[in-house]
């Protein structure tokens, strides 16, 4: 599995992905996370822009993963309850992390390039993710306390620190 910058020409893909992720989280008692649209066309554009934007690619050459990793302070991880982060270093976030479900590894993938980038690397979901809470767990990250999207909703933080 390679990861690489997404492309403008990869928007269809990217979406394709993303509604595969959406639905697999519905049909797994997760009705209550990316609802109304989110992640939009207009904000995956301009995570593109931004180069924060990545993608998963097979080895049949398909897209087949999707993620934004932005590093550098997030708002919304600026006030956390009922615990902490790990620590106050700069840190990588990683957002909107999505599968076609039709390749394994996606999450792996996602994560190693990550961490080749920024030791600190910070993320969350809902409550009822079961399968993303599972995954962090399985790559070491930490459940640290809950922060609250732009919403209002709360969401569960985790926090990865590598030595």
């Amino acid at each position: 599995m390679q990861v690489r910058n997404a492309k403008s020409d990869d928007l269809a893909e990217v979406m394709r992905c993303v509604e595969a992720a959406r639905n697999y989280m519905r049909a797994n008692g997760n009705p209550h996370q990316w609802t109304d649209g989110y992640p939009s066309e207009e904000l995956l554009t301009n995570d593109i822009k931004n180069q924060q934007l990545y993608v998963c690619v097979g080895d049949d050459d398909k897209i087949h993963g999707v993620f934004a990793f932005i590093i550098g302070a997030d708002p919304t991880y600026a006030y956390i309850e009922n615990g902490a982060w790990l620590n106050d270093e700069p840190y990588g976030a990683i957002h909107r992390i999505g599968s076609d479900g039709e390749a394994k590894g996606i999450f792996a993938a996602a994560i190693n390039y990550c961490k080749g980038q920024i030791k600190n690397l910070r993320i969350d979901t809902h409550e009822k993710n079961q399968t993303m809470r599972y995954l962090l767990a399985k790559h070491g990250f930490k459940e640290v306390g809950t922060i609250y999207i732009e919403d209002g909703s709360p969401r569960i933080a985790f926090h990865l620190v590598q030595e």
